[in-house]
């Protein structure tokens, strides 16, 4: 790989962490309970304590609504409260030298829950903090709808648009607000998942093991960097609190199995986490929607995962913790069984499989010298190989990446915060396909060195603001030339990009719950700006020495309204997304406005509507819903007025961004059970010939509607019998053209929770 640069840019923010006074006073204790809106104890709810930095510690609450924090040093400090159903105003406590301080934290009812994310800053926030939008998903809104893979989970999020090309295991793809399907960085425990170049398959990430699901719209690169350009989906692995196990056991149709188990817990000074997954399916095995083609083959999947955790608390100020993730899995590939507008499927294939291995592991390190100051660096190492057989003989592909990150956190005024640091990335990629002038592999390397600051401005309880700015130096390593090639590749030099991304958003309460018994209203905005260096085959299928980032410019603003005592929240956001130095194929219909076989010269250009409800009654029955409108269209190439990539024209909607897109949730809990129905759908979409891609024509895939619902049967204190039907109606549809959606299934299971 490169050389790095790990040593000067840690430096960097060592200095300016060291800067910061070290408090040596004596630290106290931070106490009290939770309460309902009765004055009632609440047990199990995630209380948390942000000091003036940033920092958040997090404590659960006992049996009797009682919390504790010990050794917090002298200072000022925000509690507040995470428990389903319920919203918690902040606290504001100052600690002196008494020994004890004492606050209660008072719980008013709430249609969504008031989160703390760690995904729309450089610190954590509370989603009513915070200046983005942000969809946060606790394990209890998944567990309680018996979701099992983290992209349909995505679907409670508005804008973010699913397009799975099969069942279990099929290659899924997330399209946030109209941008690409490598537009969404993907990260566990903050560790970028990403192939090489922002490519992510959703179709082997499940839910087991984790404790929140968080989707952020909109460009992030001014707080993550590259591929960050449309959106963020960070999971966060379930670790620490009340010693417990959990585990699940399912069986169902297309041969479907899944058996997991896991712990979390605290013990003196340590968390742990720790949880391990199996899931298979035979897959499609009935007769293709084709009678001629006969009976499905090679259409099943496997996959397993081990995931590991572990923090220590080395002092009242410091936390050191470790994770660990690996995974495998294989699945066939019958090819395009469903609509073939020009007959060009072949018929089931029998042959074609892939399989893909990943590991991966982080140390994260977190030290408050006082209250006002918090320095915190993290260090990652991820290793993905995949394998593809098919008729045609074999191919690999692997993806290497080490990232070092320091940042420190400082409080300037009691309302003003700033973060700065700096990062290092270093990435490698290779394939078979992807050869030098011996025919030998040659990887593809990459170094991004990136510095950032950001400040937040916090005139509580009304403004928040947010501003920050990244600097990413991005660079190529040279790559030899092949010239054995169908279309032979020469050398290419070393290539060198500086991107700088801003972001600026604010959020603005009108009326504040406090104020107006539990109704509030807000307004919220901001505009940022995206980059995705190219990928691997990009790099290295082109003769272009200076291919650059593709880049997105986005602006949104919102309204959202709270009702009934907080029991209805109503949302509407709007956003326009430019996108910008689009890598595109220059065909002999474009090979005027370009030398090179690929360059960086198409445009597109997306808007759009977000809204969402939710609501929640005294009684148990909760509701969600969601409609979204998004207008795609394909720009005329730079400097070439009226001329868009072939085949597209200009005006042509984008493909698989559905112009119309609902969803519409209601969930039901009771003492002795937990039920649940869902229906969603899309209107129709463009798509391309599902055998030969974009070459093969452009046509128009039908809309669809689905429907699903389960319950969960409490069968006892640590025991859940689950039943569930997907796809109620038996409705035949293809989420992606010309591939068929499973048809309706069955599954029953057990899951066990002890000490939760």
């Amino acid at each position: 790989m490169l050389r790095s640069r790990v040593p000067p840019l840690i430096a960097l923010v060592l200095l300016f962490a060291a800067s910061a006074p070290t408090v040596l006073a004596q630290t106290v204790s931070v106490q009290g309970r939770v309460l309902d809106p009765s004055g009632q104890p609440v047990a199990g709810a995630s209380v948390s304590m942000r000091s003036a930095s940033g920092l958040v510690r997090q404590a659960p609450s006992r049996a009797d609504g009682s919390y504790l924090f010990g050794g917090v040093p002298p200072g000022s400090y925000d509690l507040g409260a995470s428990v389903e159903g319920f919203r918690a105003e902040p606290v504001r406590v100052t600690v002196g030298a008494e020994d004890t301080v004492g606050a209660d934290i008072r719980l008013t009812l709430a249609a969504l829950t008031d989160a703390v994310v760690v995904s729309a800053s450089y610190v954590e926030l509370t989603q009513s903090e915070s200046t983005t939008s942000v969809t946060a998903l606790s394990r209890r809104d998944v567990e309680d709808r018996q979701f099992t893979m983290v992209a349909d989970a995505l679907r409670l999020a508005p804008g973010m648009s699913v397009a799975p090309s099969g069942g279990l295991g099929s290659v899924t793809s997330v399209f946030p607000r109209g941008g690409e399907s490598d537009y969404t960085l993907v990260m566990v425990d903050g560790v970028k998942l990403n192939s090489f170049g922002g490519g992510f398959d959703f179709g082997h990430l499940s839910t087991f093991g984790f404790s929140q699901i968080e989707a952020v719209r909109g460009p992030q690169s001014a707080v993550f960097g590259s591929d960050a350009i449309g959106g963020v989906v960070q999971l966060r692995s379930r670790i620490g609190g009340r010693p417990s196990g959990y585990g699940l056991l399912e069986t169902g149709s297309y041969g479907t199995g899944r058996l997991a188990a896991g712990s979390s817990g605290s013990k003196g000074a340590v968390d742990w986490g720790a949880s391990f997954e199996r899931a298979s399916s035979d897959g499609w095995t009935d007769a293709a929607p084709d009678p001629s083609l006969g009976a499905v083959t090679n259409d099943d999947y496997e996959a397993s995962m081990v995931s590991l955790a572990a923090a220590w608390r080395a002092g009242p100020r410091s936390t050191l913790r470790a994770t660990g993730r690996f995974g495998a899995n294989e699945r066939g590939n019958p090819g395009p069984f469903g609509s073939d507008p020009i007959g060009a499927y072949p018929g089931i294939d029998r042959v074609s499989r892939g399989t893909n291995d990943a590991g991966m592991g982080a140390v994260d390190f977190t030290h408050e010298w006082n209250p006002q100051t918090a320095l915190r660096l993290q260090s990652s190492y991820l290793d993905e190989r995949s394998n593809f057989v098919s008729p045609w003989g074999e191919s690999d592909a692997r993806t290497q990446r080490f990232q070092a990150r320091g940042q420190v956190d400082r409080a300037l005024t009691p309302a003003l915060g700033l973060t700065a640091g700096a990062a290092i990335e270093l990435e490698q990629a290779g394939s078979s396909y992807i050869t030098g002038t011996s025919a030998q592999r040659v990887p593809i390397d990459r170094r991004v060195a990136g510095y950032f600051a950001e400040f937040r401005w916090r005139a509580a309880p009304r403004l928040f603001a947010t501003a920050g700015l990244r600097v990413d130096d991005i660079v190529r390593g040279a790559i030899e030339g092949d010239p054995l090639a169908f279309s032979p590749r020469p050398a290419l030099p070393e290539d060198r990009v500086l991107s700088a991304n801003p972001r600026a958003a604010l959020s603005y309460y009108l009326r504040t719950s406090d104020a107006s018994g539990g109704n509030w209203s807000r307004l919220h905005g901001g505009a940022g700006t995206g980059i995705r260096p190219p990928d691997a085959f990009e790099i290295a299928f082109t003769d272009n020495p200076g291919l650059k980032p593709e880049r997105s410019k986005s602006l949104d603003a919102g309204f959202e309204q709270a009702l009934a005592g907080g029991l209805v929240i109503v949302d509407a956001t709007w956003f326009l997304n430019r996108y910008d130095d689009l890598i595109v194929a220059v065909g002999r219909s474009m090979q005027d406005y370009s030398r090179y076989r690929t360059d960086n010269i198409a445009n597109a250009q997306a808007w759009g509507l977000e809204t969402s409800l939710a609501l929640r009654t005294r009684r148990g029955l909760e509701a969600r819903a969601s409609y979204s409108f998004l207008d795609t269209e394909v720009l005329a190439l730079d400097d070439a007025p009226g001329v868009a990539p072939a085949p597209f024209s200009v005006g042509d909607p984008l493909i698989r961004r559905p112009r119309h897109q609902v969803h519409v949730d209601l969930l039901y809990r009771h003492r002795r059970a937990t039920a649940y129905v869902r229906a969603g759908g899309r209107s129709q979409v463009l798509d391309v010939e599902p055998n030969w891609g974009a070459s093969g024509g452009l046509f128009s895939a039908p809309g669809f509607g689905v429907a699903d619902a389960g319950v969960a049967i409490h069968a006892g204190r640590h025991v859940d019998v689950l039943v569930r039907a997907d796809n109620l109606f038996d409705r035949p549809y293809e989420a992606v053209f010309g591939y068929p959606a499973p048809r309706r299934s069955f599954t029953v299971g057990v899951r066990l929770a002890a000490g939760r």
